[in-house]
């Protein structure tokens, strides 16, 4: 990762308030790491573990866990989370495509909608596989390109295209993309899971949240003037407007995600 891209993902990260976004995807997070029945004393490895909506629950599960995320504010906000609960979680400030972790040092190794925005994927992959014992298995959750948060990403892309020659980090969300990075992998499962965003406010203020809080939306807004502006949060709100199933004023959208295992 050069450096340019390397400050620029930093910075998609630091800005804004993600826990606030991420609490609302907690639930989801808590339901990937109750399918994976983690045993106590299994070292896992939680990349790109943002404010440790992973990391936190399995360490609960009894699991010693270490996270890592290229944003230090994302770091310390986790290690907040883990000494209020009273848990032991290692959390170290790193990316995914340079793991500070020796060979095989852990029995499971996760990332929920995190290493996909690694910008080189085949590096990110390598590191996935060579951190994690032989035997043990990568999960993953990505957003799919056609879900929810896909088009939001896309959508985004249209004002604000992304740098050149990066691949989409929507290749982490379809399954012969995915084949593709872990062909290493000796058995690879596909499922298709979906994470619910219940918001209690309308989708004009889901945007304003979100425009507030979430680092790479806050960003494209500031890289376009205020024409540009006002014609992506109408388009926004109109998405999110789109997708909303709650009846009564709220905001309740359902993203659908690829769920990945790989057995090294």
């Amino acid at each position: 990762m050069s450096d340019a891209l390397r400050a620029g993902l930093r910075a998609n990260w630091t800005q804004g308030d993600f826990g606030e976004v991420a609490r609302f995807a907690q639930p989801a997070a808590d339901a990937f790491v109750e399918r994976l029945a983690l045993r106590p004393g299994e070292r896992v490895a939680d990349i790109a573990c943002g404010t440790g909506n992973l990391a936190v629950p399995a360490a609960r599960a009894g699991a010693r866990v270490s996270g890592i995320d290229i944003a230090p504010n994302l770091i310390e906000a986790a290690a907040a989370r883990a000494a209020a609960e009273g848990l032991t979680i290692r959390f170290d400030e790193g990316d995914a495509e340079r793991l500070p972790y020796d060979d095989a040092s852990f029995d499971t190794v996760l990332s929920m909608f995190g290493v996909m925005f690694a910008p080189d994927q085949h590096r990110a992959a390598a590191e996935l596989f060579r951190v994690c014992r032989p035997g043990g298995r990568i999960a993953l959750a990505s957003w799919t390109p056609d879900g929810f948060v896909g088009r939001m990403f896309a959508l985004g892309a249209r004002f604000v295209p992304p740098p050149a020659g990066v691949a989409s980090p929507l290749r982490w969300g379809r399954a012969e993309d995915v084949a593709a990075l872990l062909h290493d992998a000796a058995e690879l499962r596909f499922a298709e899971g979906r994470a619910r965003f219940d918001l209690p406010f309308g989708p004009a203020q889901t945007v304003a949240f979100y425009r507030r809080c979430f680092g790479p939306t806050l960003r494209a807004f500031a890289a376009l003037d205020a024409a540009g502006q006002a014609r992506y949060a109408d388009a926004l709100e109109e998405l999110w407007r789109e997708a909303n199933i709650a009846p009564d004023g709220r905001t309740c959208v359902e993203a659908a995600y690829l769920e990945v295992i790989a057995i090294r």
